[in-house]
């Protein structure tokens, strides 16, 4: 699970403060060690519906909403699930991986529409230093088309297959650009990911999106997050799916 951090401007400190901070700091950093061990150690959840792919019925649709979500489903829905994600969050590819294809299945179905809120905290963890903004900035691109199985395809390489290590080599404008031609968008899109058309608005919406978060877990915003209503779900429950969703 990814965390956001807090800014804060530094005041001078003493020598004797400055070795116990070094103190605490080595501490931290073996925690940090161990956690991202057990992590690493721990089996990823099983894969859900897996071959079902991603949504494919054409009257899914996409859209963004005024309050900064990227609303996939069809009209009428019977629930609908908020999913808190950053692009670079390997705990949300983690879960992408293990119940991207059954949400799928119940988007199809007209079980569930899902509200993409994307934050962009983890930018200073890329390697270019500004990947989950413009990833943001390209999914809000491909949520033009209108199309749910459109939007579907490219959201879900973006969180699996094509999913950057953090620090590691992440996917430029023209990339992302390639994945959404890949996942059928028309040429206007390959342009509006290119150009970074979107990256003001993907600032906006991720901002305003953190602050949501943030208000719902009083101040300790982690991705993945899902929440049906104000009601927290344990995405790592096999089933809450079918229990969103029935």
């Amino acid at each position: 699970m990814s965390t956001a951090g807090s800014s804060h401007n530094p005041r001078p400190v003493s020598s004797n403060t400055t070795y116990a901070l070094a103190a605490v700091a080595v501490v931290l950093i073996g925690l940090i060690v161990f956690a991202a061990y057990k992590w690493s150690a721990e089996p990823p959840p099983a894969v859900r519906n897996d071959g079902y792919g991603p949504v494919r019925e054409a009257a899914v649709q996409v859209a963004t909403t005024p309050d900064g979500a990227i609303r996939l489903g069809r009209p009428d829905a019977r629930a609908t699930v908020d999913i808190f994600e950053d692009p670079l969050c390997p705990a949300c590819g983690a879960m992408e991986t293990a119940f991207g294809q059954e949400l799928a299945q119940k988007i199809d179905e007209g079980k569930l529409a899902v509200n993409y809120r994307l934050v962009t905290f983890l930018d200073p963890q890329s390697k270019s230093k500004d990947y989950s903004t413009r990833a943001v900035a390209a999914n809000l691109c491909v949520a033009q088309t209108g199309s749910g199985p459109i939007y579907s395809k490219f959201h879900e390489a973006l969180f699996t297959t094509k999913q950057p290590d953090e620090g590691a080599s992440d996917l430029s404008n023209p990339a992302l650009a390639t994945l959404a031609t890949e996942s059928g968008t028309p040429e206007s899109v390959a342009a509006c990911i290119t150009n970074g058309t979107q990256a003001e608005a993907a600032k906006v919406i991720a901002a305003k999106n953190l602050t949501d978060l943030d208000a719902r877990t009083g101040n300790e915003a982690a991705t993945p997050s899902i929440y049906n209503g104000t009601t927290k779900i344990n995405w790592q429950d096999d089933n809450w799916v079918v229990t969103a969703a029935p």
